[in-house]
């Protein structure tokens, strides 16, 4: 089976004259919509195929991990839920990236999806300068800015690194 279904939506450029809000949620979007954009088409196996040796990254891996950072600030640092992590593993902290044959797309991506969607919901209600309900994994205190910030950071370098995948497995580039 391939991501061809369910297909992502086609992208929207975010606008070149919104205001601060509109244009921190446009850019949010544009980014998780690259990343799905990436993996469209692709087959079970391509989905597993790793970067380059030693490093096991790979485009499958790479959703979960980003469902796994979506729960983590909009759930759980933003809106204070004590709610469990997806991937969780004693054994292998990087469980969300390391992915084994029982994992699926249809799956991964209808978490992330529902993740997308509680931030949504969780960041809809509250103004940019609103802080999180619970602190950081190192203890700081941020706002609905911050997150904001922050999530388009954590897109941006991880759809860098799906570039280079998507490329070496077909020879894709751009988008």
């Amino acid at each position: 089976m391939t991501t061809d279904d369910p297909s992502p939506a086609s992208r929207v450029r975010p606008d070149t004259l919104s205001g601060e809000r509109a244009a921190l949620e446009q850019w949010l979007d544009f980014h998780r919509e690259t990343l799905a954009l990436k993996c469209q088409g692709l087959d079970d196996a391509q989905l597993r195929t790793v970067s380059v040796p030693p490093s096991d990254l790979n485009l499958l891996g790479l959703v979960r991990h980003m469902a796994e950072v979506e729960l983590a600030w909009f759930r759980r640092v933003l809106a204070g839920e004590d709610t469990p992590w997806l991937y969780d593993d004693e054994k292998d902290e990087d469980r969300d990236i390391h992915v084994t044959d029982e994992d699926t797309w249809e799956e991964a991506y209808a978490t992330w999806q529902e993740q997308i969607a509680h931030a949504r919901a969780n960041a809809a209600g509250r103004d940019l300068d609103d802080r999180g309900l619970r602190p950081t994994s190192r203890g700081k205190i941020v706002n609905l800015r911050w997150i904001y910030l922050h999530m388009i950071e954590e897109y941006a370098r991880h759809n860098g690194h799906a570039d280079l995948i998507r490329e070496r497995i077909d020879g894709a580039t751009g988008n």
